[in-house]
């Protein structure tokens, strides 16, 4: 790209830079995508629960010591540090910037690894359909192309990823809802009271259950590009709540109350043969569909999160500045490619390796920001905080129990090469942080900005002077844009 494209380009970005907004609707649905996508891989808690029972019990009682903690959290600290980084900026104002640093990290190989699972979970259900993805010489070709397609998708901008993710949400859960209708007249209550504790796999239960239930943090590091965030972030989380829950809950209800289906037959994919079972070969056809593109609006939710949680680490001075380059679509543009690069690095990965290498790491980084939460109420009770979760810090802390427990108990019930690799990881980080600094101070790489002190203060006037230093950047780019003469006019002359 030249320099004169590239300036047009940024004076393109600057002009409508107010357009692509995330809004109440694709917030909501880039949220759903993030923690869940629909029922899609809850099968597994079937089986691993060995029958229905501990299934539903979990994705009821779950949501409660779970979700709803991690979701008050998340709009508490999202409103009070409206900037894209999240969980980063949360960490680094209560402990310090390498602390922040290590969650960032953390959090986005922990994001790149969830991502390396969505292009592979797409062919395994087109394979069905399609036999000819079985064979590595048109698997290989295929899981690049998604990738690469998907990746372009997100470079073209953050509003067209929200809109397409209400469309794919859409499309994905309008077939459980109608299998849901037609179940009833089969239902048997009995069978949801099935379980063989015997044959419970209590490690493929929680990790299973964890995973189809966390990630409510992630959005927070977009949250500098929603429109008015500290009354779209609770609203949102909200309404991502309520659709999460009726995701899971009404295909499980309807398929293990309507089928007598064995626990062992629940493997990944198995809703498709359930709409079979239910409402005929058509819905069949319509799960497949609906699961092969569900996986699509997961990657989507999930590269964005990342790539701009690199743009916002950047901006606050803990990565090099061209993690901060936007294209002029306003994404950014190596950050994506980073994501993308590791997405591909990881795909060769079993589903089951990569979802407890990723929840271990995921739990770490959400003890830390349990941490950070509690310190912040501690510390800063002036901290200016839009939305505050309406309770007293002792029962804050409270609440915050029974998510830590569970955090605990799913690093405890690791294998030893999953804590062995995660441990490994962790080591890297605590030196890539130091080195980094040294780039800095040798001058090697270009830093767009020093490191704030270590205090909420420091870092909330960080955020303000960013946002001060945009705002310019956005009005010279405009006068630029203007002071050019319009192509009509030179053609009139």
């Amino acid at each position: 790209m030249s320099e004169q494209e590239e300036e047009e380009g940024m004076g393109s970005y600057a002009k409508n830079k107010s357009n692509p907004k995330l809004t109440l609707l694709p917030l909501i649905a880039l949220i759903f995508y993030e923690v869940s996508g629909g029922p899609f891989g809850v099968e597994d808690s079937v089986r691993a629960g060995a029958g229905p029972l501990l299934s539903l019990l979990g994705f009821f009682i779950f949501p409660l010591i779970w979700s709803i903690p991690e979701a008050l959290l998340t709009a508490e600290l999202a409103t009070s540090f409206p900037e894209n980084g999240g969980y980063v900026i949360w960490i680094s104002s209560a402990f310090s910037p390498f602390w922040g640093f290590q969650e960032g990290f953390w959090k986005w190989l922990s994001g790149v690894m969830d991502n390396a699972l969505y292009p592979v979970l797409f062919l395994d259900y087109l394979k069905h359909s399609l036999p000819i993805f079985h064979q590595m010489i048109a698997r290989v070709p295929a899981l690049l192309g998604i990738t690469l397609s998907l990746t372009y998708l997100n470079y073209r901008g953050l509003h067209i990823v929200g809109f397409s993710a209400v469309v794919l949400a859409a499309f994905s859960l309008l077939p459980f809802l109608i299998m849901g209708i037609l179940s009833i007249p089969k239902i048997r209550p009995s069978r949801w009271l099935l379980v063989d504790f015997n044959k419970v796999d209590w490690r493929g239960y929680f990790n299973s259950m964890l995973w189809n239930l966390n990630y409510w943090d992630k959005a927070s590091t977009l949250a500098g590009e929603v429109e008015d965030p500290s009354k779209t972030f609770p609203k949102a989380l909200l309404g991502g709540l309520v659709l999460v829950m009726s995701s899971y809950l009404i295909p499980l209800l309807a398929a293990t109350g309507a089928l007598g289906s064995s626990p062992s037959e629940w493997t990944d994919g198995y809703f498709a043969e359930v709409g079979m079972l239910i409402g005929g070969f058509w819905l069949k056809l319509w799960i497949q569909a609906a699961a092969a593109v569900s996986n699509l609006g997961l990657f989507e939710a999930e590269m964005c999160s990342d790539s701009f949680q690199l743009l916002g680490m950047s901006k606050l001075g803990m990565l090099p500045s061209v993690f901060a380059v936007r294209s002029r679509y306003g994404t950014p543009t190596v950050s994506i490619l980073l994501s993308a690069t590791g997405v591909i690095f990881l795909s060769w990965m079993s589903f089951q390796e990569i979802m407890e290498f990723l929840n271990f790491l995921y739990a770490v980084g959400m003890l830390l920001e349990v941490a950070a939460f509690i310190t912040l109420r501690v510390k800063r009770p002036d901290l200016h905080r839009p939305y505050r979760v309406p309770l007293q810090t002792f029962w804050v802390g409270m609440i915050c129990v029974p998510p830590s427990f569970l955090l605990i108990l799913v690093m405890c019930l690791a294998s030893w090469r999953t804590s062995v690799v995660s441990g490994a990881v962790i080591l890297v980080g605590f030196v890539l942080y130091p080195a980094l600094l040294h780039a800095k101070s040798k001058n090697w790489m270009l830093f767009e900005a020093e490191l704030p002190p270590s205090s909420s203060n420091g870092w909330q006037q960080q955020l303000s002077e960013n946002k001060e230093v945009e705002l310019v950047e956005e009005e010279q780019s405009l006068m630029q844009d203007n002071s050019k003469p319009d192509q009509q006019d030179l053609d009139l002359t």
